[in-house]
């Protein structure tokens, strides 16, 4: 169809009112110079444009000047009123399949309202559009089709792969999610119909990362599926054979590497998604050097893990090298994660070297170097950092007798050890610091293995990665860390924090002798004076302050001037109010008095006499002492302060 705008007669053009998306307006339908059939339908196809459809909330402007008076009712709706109608129908649902089928379908009809949906509700929502409904919806694919959402390539195709990828409408992708369906979200080959997987990523991808819908584009490789259910399914959309390997698969895929870098460039992203363990590590090796590539179960998961880890080590203290780990899991993701985390523990260690060898220092960590120049001139061997990682699979713990019947990507960490079967067993011999699950069978974390490790570490970080809502407790004990004597754990730190402390006698003596100081004269502080010298401190009894509620019989001592002060390191004082109640207690940080002391409470009112405040000039003698008037006399709560603190401090 023609480009073309429209002029001021007929209203504001079409790229002036529908620009959401910049990648589309080229390709975005507009009437011609012809007669009112194309006017007509152009306003028709506006409405079946899933880019720049708004259904009701279409302004009469708008509909006049886009020829779509009369194929809309003449209510005009905004987008709000319609997310709200919207949610309404989703949530009367009571089967999530139905959720699904019903987001997919206002994504083929109207985008915009599909992505502030999405955005607006996306923890509801987010199972729905991905995991775990998806795995439902790719299952049944076939019988929930309605229209292409991607491209899907086949062996039918080969030899035309780039003339498939110019059939797509869109010419500046980004990024490409591509599968062939072989392993989807751990059910299986699910051939043709794993295109639910890519589809909802990239939906993700729009609405958290803010990549733009035009950009991106979903594949599907169709070489056959394996799964004798849906090859005698009839509403299975695939091809009906048995799943190509071999040369054949990898021409195909060549070819389709090769003409996505000819059609979109160099720097496309292409994001291979679910394929098997065999072919995943392959793919991922072969045109990482040639190509854009990134796998997120590979990747993705194994760079969030490590982040986690490293958050985790600042809590509890130590580093990567310190550590002994244990998965349970020896997939894609498993391995993935293990060996990032033997590079990062690599990295650390030659910083290790570099730093000792500037400062002359031995090494210490999971590395024995003599010559530690040797060590830096040469590349860091990563077999020894692998040697702290351990992983069990199906069959039990990876060990060297085992190596001749496992796969490639899981030989490097198979070590020296006798064979064990279970999780309980590996967790009770090895004795593992972390323990990250990584498997996709429920329920293996059980309270055994749990208390295993926690019988040998103070602090899990098993128990930080599977009871993280642990973290949020405040008035209690902290159960599910399962050490609640530990003065690491968060919760109970929080709980302490929370609660105002009240002063020993020896913190209260300790308060007294540093106000004291504070009204001594510069030239006499530090030393101690002669008997009978002017600024000889005095000692004399004196009864509490008099208050005309009963005061306890006990004396105070008014002190002028303190011992030698030893200096201490203060430890910095929290004001994190991360986890506890917004509005502070009457005794926090943000209520007490700016001024000492810094107890008792708001409540106990100051009298200051003459002398006190002034501190510009210092005299040899000592300054008049700062008593407080008791609240008990002024009609406020709290009672004799003197009496409490043994003691009157001199300001």
């Amino acid at each position: 169809m023609a480009e073309c705008e429209l002029n001021s007669a007929t209203g504001p053009g079409r790229a002036a009112t529908l620009d959401q998306d910049p990648g589309t307006e080229a390709a975005s339908p507009c009437p011609a110079n012809g007669g009112s059939d194309v006017n007509a339908q152009s306003g028709h196809q506006l409405l079946r444009d899933p880019r720049h459809n708004k259904g009701l909330a279409f302004s009469e402007a708008e509909r006049d000047a886009h020829y779509l008076r009369g194929l809309l009712p003449p209510a005009i709706v905004s987008q709000e009123h319609q997310e709200k109608k919207i949610m309404h129908n989703l949530r009367s649902y009571t089967v999530p399949l139905h959720r699904y089928i019903a987001m997919m379908d206002l994504q083929e009809r109207n985008e915009r309202l599909f992505y502030k949906l999405l955005i607006d509700n996306v923890e509801e929502l987010l199972p729905v559009v991905y995991t775990p409904v998806v795995g439902e919806a790719c299952q049944k694919y076939g019988s929930i089709y309605r229209r292409p959402q991607g491209l899907y390539i086949s062996l039918k195709d080969k030899g035309k792969v780039l003339e498939v990828l110019k059939n797509w409408p869109e010419r500046s992708i980004q990024v490409i999610v591509v599968t062939d369906g072989e392993r989807i979200l751990g059910l299986g080959d699910l051939g043709c119909q794993g295109m639910g997987i890519p589809v909802g990523k990239l939906s993700l991808y729009t609405a958290l990362g803010g990549v733009r819908p035009s950009a991106c584009l979903p594949i599907t490789i169709d070489v056959g599926t394996n799964n004798e259910t849906l090859l005698n399914d009839e509403y299975y959309i695939g091809l009906r054979q048995r799943r190509a390997t071999g040369e054949e698969y990898h021409e195909l895929l060549q070819e389709f590497m090769n003409a996505v870098k000819q059609n979109y460039g160099e720097k496309v992203l292409v994001q291979f998604e679910d394929f098997a363990n065999h072919n995943a590590f392959d793919l991922l090796a072969k045109y990482s050097k040639s190509h854009l590539v990134f796998n997120d179960d590979i990747q993705g998961t194994a760079s969030v893990v490590l982040a986690g880890l490293l958050a985790a080590l600042r809590m509890i203290g130590g580093g990567l090298v310190d550590q002994t780990y244990l998965f349970l899991g020896a997939g894609e993701a498993g391995t993935g994660i293990a060996e990032l985390i033997a590079l990062e523990m690599s990295k650390h260690v030659r910083q290790q070297a570099l730093s000792a060898l500037s400062t002359d220092q031995p090494v210490h960590g999971v590395l024995r170097i003599a010559d530690i120049e040797l060590f830096v001139q040469t590349e860091l061997p990563v077999d020894d950092c692998r040697k702290k990682i351990w992983l069990v699979d199906s069959k039990g713990l990876l060990v060297e007798s085992r190596k001749e019947s496992l796969q490639h990507f899981k030989k490097p960490f198979a070590h020296e050890h006798e064979e064990l079967k279970t999780l309980l067993e590996a967790v009770q011999s090895i004795k593992p610091t972390v323990l990250i699950g990584t498997s996709g069978v429920g329920k293996t974390f059980t309270q055994e293995v749990i208390e295993a490790m926690a019988s040998f570490n103070e602090v899990s970080l098993s128990h930080l990665f599977l009871d993280s809502s642990c973290r949020g407790a405040k008035q209690r004990p902290c159960e599910k860390c399962r050490n609640p004597s530990s003065s690491r754990c968060r919760t109970r730190r929080r709980t302490r924090s929370a609660r105002p402390r009240r002063p020993t006698p020896g913190a209260r003596a300790r308060r007294c002798s540093r106000a004291a100081a504070r009204s001594t004269p510069w030239s006499t502080r530090g030393r101690r004076s002669c008997p009978g010298s002017p600024t000889t401190p005095t000692c004399s009894p004196a009864s509490a302050s008099a208050s005309s509620s009963p005061a306890p019989s006990a004396s105070t001592t008014t002190c002028s001037s303190p011992p030698r002060r030893r200096w201490r390191r203060r430890r910095p004082r929290r004001t994190s109010t991360r986890g506890l109640s917004s509005r502070p207690s009457p005794t926090s940080a943000r209520s007490r008095p700016a001024s000492p002391p810094r107890w008792p409470p708001r409540p106990t009112t100051w009298v200051w006499p003459a002398g006190c405040r002034g501190r510009t000039t210092w005299s040899s003698t000592p300054r008049a002492a700062c008593t407080p008037r008791s609240t008990a006399a002024t009609g406020e709560r709290g009672g004799s302060f003197a009496a409490r603190t043994d003691g009157v401090i001199n300001q």
